[in-house]
């Protein structure tokens, strides 16, 4: 008779999709060493901020695997091995008014063409994998926005403020959420904390105790030890599963010093100050973070974007000490690197902070959010003062899709759209190209 075997990668399963790797049997069949693809990313967020980069207070220093952070991404430094630092990367496509052309481009590929008050020409990354990622979900997609609105865009909807477009024949710009009070009231008024943990609720081991009996029938007696072992650090981790509660409303915190329709006021150049409200924007865009991590936490939805402001920011950093716009630190007041260091490297700060509550929300399966999700972070520009978008300054996050991060990727002049093709991949869209075909060679390499 045939020895019992087993797979190394052989599992028990309970209900629904409880499931338990195995500890090494000495039934386990010997295999030859082989990397198993990753899966597809369940998740995507798209982080939007303005104004490009300071680009020698960016870029790192060092090597692809022995890179040192730069000034302005020195507070990425505790989640430092969730990041890959894109680097070498043209947005071609981002051909029309120099604002609004960028943030068209930037997750749809396409260029404003005809009028300056034109869309885009294609659907948005995030809107072409709501329809895969998020399906079953209550939303498709969730699109959020902090003081936005600013400047010529007078808080309404226009070329210069509106980063995702719909995945239908139309590719009509979809707006974002702007108060944080009606967003948690949508989100989480109604949700069931529980929810997403009834698997939990019941024993986990209670699940699948029946084929560990079973299984311990067949095996020799080593093996049988190896196996109680194994369930009794199930149990122990079972003690603690109160803790990994993926679904809990974030604190509704007072807001009520923030306008968030303030942009309806506002002036072309700036001119108008609604300085309690940009005092606000810290603690608004942390609900704002907390509510899109929980979001994705209770399964409301798995794409997310998340807009710091428009392409203009036309509002003030009282936070700072910097009492100007920041255009007007870009160009509108001549270039003001310092400063712009500054704001850069604060909207740095928030996207740690990010990756690091990302990192705190189990998935259902084991692991973190953040190890099934793609983050990407972009701007509309790479050059403040100029406008330029050579060498724009892209971070990706996470580790969905087999992304391999705590690199420093460098390509030479390589398109953005062959970025937006790779990130595709990631999530499970086998395409090969996406946007406009002019700007597209396929995926860009290096990336898992």
């Amino acid at each position: 008779m045939r020895p019992f075997r087993l797979s190394r990668r052989a599992v028990l399963r309970g209900a629904g999709s409880v499931a338990f790797a195995l500890p090494w049997l000495e039934a386990m069949t010997p295999e030859k060493p082989a990397q198993a693809a990753a899966p597809p990313a369940k998740r995507f967020i798209g982080v939007y901020t303005p104004g490009g980069t300071v680009l020698e207070n960016w870029r790192p220093t060092g090597t692809e695997n022995a890179f040192t952070l730069s000034k302005i991404l020195q507070p990425l430094l505790p989640v430092k091995d969730r990041v890959m630092v894109v680097d070498g990367v043209d947005m071609t496509c981002a051909v029309g008014e120099q604002n609004q052309a960028g943030l068209i481009g930037l997750l749809t590929g396409t260029s404003q063409t005809g009028s300056p008050m034109n869309f885009a020409s294609g659907p948005s990354v995030d809107q072409v994998l709501a329809g895969r990622l998020s399906q079953g979900l209550r939303l498709p997609s969730l699109e959020l926005a902090v003081r936005w609105g600013t400047g010529k865009a007078h808080g309404l909807v226009s070329p210069i403020d509106i980063l995702s477009f719909a995945d239908t024949p139309t590719f009509a710009p979809v707006a974002p959420r702007l108060d944080p009070v009606k967003i948690w009231q949508e989100l989480f008024g109604s949700v069931s904390t529980s929810a997403p943990g009834q698997l939990w609720e019941k024993s986990i081991l209670d699940a699948v105790s029946a084929r560990y009996a079973k299984l311990s029938k067949r095996l020799g007696a080593a093996d049988r030890q190896r196996l109680e072992q194994h369930a009794a650090r199930v149990r122990e981790l079972e003690v603690d599963v109160s803790q990994w509660a993926a679904c809990q409303a974030p604190e509704l915190i007072d807001t009520s010093d923030y306008n968030p329709t303030t942009g309806l006021n506002s002036g072309d150049a700036g001119e108008i100050k609604d300085v309690a409200t940009d005092a606000a924007i810290p603690k608004v865009g942390k609900l704002m973070i907390d509510m899109l991590v929980m979001a994705l936490a209770c399964d409301l939805t798995a794409v997310a974007t998340l807009m710091w402001s428009d392409t203009e920011a036309k509002h003030t950093f009282p936070w700072l000490g910097l009492n100007e716009h920041l255009h007007f630190y870009m160009n509108d007041g001549g270039y003001h690197p310092n400063e712009c260091t500054t704001i850069f490297t604060w909207y740095q700060t928030q996207h740690a902070y990010l990756l690091q509550q990302l990192a705190l929300q189990r998935a259902r399966n084991g692991g973190s959010l953040l190890d099934e999700t793609v983050v990407f972070f972009g701007s509309h520009i790479q050059s403040p003062a100029t406008h330029s978008k050579v060498d724009m300054p892209f971070l990706l996050a996470g580790g969905g899709g087999g992304l391999r991060t705590n690199r420093w990727v460098r390509n030479n002049r390589a398109s953005h759209n062959d970025l937006l093709v790779s990130i595709l991949n990631l999530c499970g869209d086998p395409r090969t190209t996406f946007g406009d075909p002019d700007f597209c060679t396929g995926p860009l390499g290096g990336l898992t």
